[in-house]
C-alpha cells in the first residue's frame, strides 16, 4: 500500500465547502486533500457504500469493521442513498453517521447527529476532477475532505478522533 500525503494547500484549508452550514461556529475543523488520480464517477460508488455493515470504512477494519475486511469491489446494492441513510459506525448498531446532503459525483455530506440540534460532527467527501496529471504540466486540485465538530464535550467520541479522517480521506486513494 502506498501512502500520500493528505495536506491541504492554504487556499483548500480556508474555503468554503459544502456542508459548512450544517455547523455554524465550529471549536474544530481538519481539512484534508489527497488527489486521487480518476473520474469522480469511479470514486462515488466507495464514497456511497461506507459504513461497517455496509463496504466498510476502508480503515482499520479490525477495529471499525468488527474484523471483516472492507469491500474491494463496488457493491450494487449499497448505492442508492438518500438523505437520512445511516452509515453504521460499527456492525450490528443502528446508529451512526446520517446522510445530511449529497450532490452524487460532487459530494457527500454525513453527520452524527446530535438530540439538541444541529449534528455534533459533520464530514464532507467533496469530489473534485484533478486539472493536471503529473508531467503534463503543473500538480492538480485533491478533492478535499473537511471534519467540523462542535465544542470537545459536546462531540463525544469524535472530540480527539480526527486521525479517522485522514485514513477514509484516502479511502482507496492509497490503491
Amino acid at each position: 500500500m502506498r501512502y500520500r500525503p493528505v495536506h491541504p494547500n492554504r487556499g483548500e484549508r480556508w474555503r468554503v465547502l459544502p456542508g459548512d452550514r450544517f455547523i455554524d461556529r465550529p471549536s474544530g475543523l481538519l481539512t484534508h486533500a489527497v488527489t486521487i488520480w480518476r473520474p469522480r464517477s469511479e470514486d462515488w460508488p466507495w464514497l456511497v457504500q461506507m459504513g461497517a455493515g455496509r463496504a466498510g470504512w476502508y480503515s482499520y477494519d479490525r477495529i471499525d469493521n468488527g474484523g471483516h475486511p472492507s469491500a474491494e469491489r463496488v457493491v450494487p446494492e449499497l448505492q442508492w442513498i438518500e438523505v437520512g441513510t445511516v452509515f453504521p459506525a460499527k456492525p450490528g448498531v443502528t446508529e451512526g453517521f446520517v446522510v445530511l446532503a449529497f450532490e452524487p459525483e460532487r459530494y457527500l455530506i454525513l453527520g452524527w447527529p446530535s438530540p439538541a440540534g444541529p449534528p455534533v460532527v459533520t464530514w464532507a467527501f467533496i469530489l473534485e476532477e484533478p486539472k493536471h496529471r503529473p508531467g503534463a504540466g503543473g500538480g492538480g486540485l485533491p478533492p478535499p475532505v473537511r471534519v467540523a465538530a462542535l465544542d470537545r464535550e459536546d462531540a463525544g467520541p469524535f472530540g480527539a478522533c480526527t486521525d479517522a479522517a485522514e485514513t477514509a480521506a484516502r479511502h482507496r486513494a492509497a490503491c
